[in-house]
């Protein structure tokens, strides 16, 4: 088994809010998300939220092999929320959260875990492409986005109206009708996606942020089979770099609406063969 990882922030300026990390037969990938500082009820933060869950978690699921990944999840965000000191609102409606990508080799099987909207790559023998993505949030998403995709991306009408719609989604986070996603409610481990998979009849798996994804989910660049293409011949660091590219040619977002112009972008290929 070989993995390869790559990662870079939407801004240099800022931290990176993703987070992955690999262990013998196991990987885990985190995008965090808020807004940062007081304004998410929690002194830490938002990448300490997602680094600290995804070791966590990543510890869990090496440790623990008799658990399922959604109690590993569990446990992790458990530990997490006992992490928090007296200075950490996490009633307040916009406390830090983050999506959860989570494989695990044992027993001849491939368990997986897809929380929130980032997203699994599974590669069979033949070239064939299996993407796993959690599209709750895409599809609440979409019946609240109203102005933000008719307005130039970084423009002060376009963050207003991006601040009004992310206030709207938080609503309907970790709700029945709304979406699901890792906070500081346990009980949203038993919310995500999971399943098996034969090893033998995987060649690689790839764990991927949206900021990674986009290349084929937003811009329609490329297809799953040519993403793969990418990983195997240059690697994750040339997929962020085109992801990049593309982010570069529409920094208004007129011919790719978006919230943002670039996002954290982070793969970790785990090459099976």
């Amino acid at each position: 088994m070989r993995f390869a990882l790559a990662t870079l922030p939407a801004d240099p300026e800022r931290e990176n809010e993703d987070f992955a990390a690999s262990a013998p037969g196991a990987a885990v990938l985190l995008d965090g998300a808020g807004v940062g500082g007081a304004e998410t009820g929690c002194t830490h933060g938002v990448a300490w939220f997602s680094g600290t869950l995804g070791a966590l978690l990543l510890r869990n699921i090496t440790a623990l092999p008799c658990r399922t990944l959604p109690e590993c999840l569990a446990d992790a965000i458990g530990v997490v929320r006992s992490l928090h000191g007296d200075g950490c609102d996490l009633a307040y409606r916009a406390s830090p959260t983050s999506t959860v990508v989570a494989a695990r080799a044992s027993g001849g099987v491939l368990e997986y875990l897809v929380l929130g909207d980032s997203s699994l790559l599974l590669a069979d023998g033949d070239g064939g492409a299996t993407v796993v993505t959690d599209r709750r949030l895409d599809e609440v998403g979409k019946r609240l986005r109203g102005s933000v995709d008719s307005l130039p991306t970084g423009s002060p009408e376009h963050s207003a109206a991006l601040a009004e719609y992310r206030d709207a989604l938080t609503g309907l986070r970790n709700r029945p009708d709304g979406f699901w996603i890792a906070g500081p409610d346990p009980r949203a481990a038993e919310h995500a996606l999971t399943g098996t998979v034969p090893l033998d009849s995987l060649a690689s798996v790839t764990l991927m942020s949206d900021g990674a994804t986009r290349l084929v989910d937003r811009f329609e660049l490329a297809d799953w089979q040519e993403v793969l293409v990418v990983l195997n011949s240059a690697g994750p660091d040339e997929l962020i770099g085109r992801v990049r590219e593309a982010e570069g040619d529409d920094l208004y977002g007129r011919r790719w609406p978006r919230g943002k112009a670039c996002d954290d972008a982070t793969v970790l290929h785990w090459a099976l063969r």
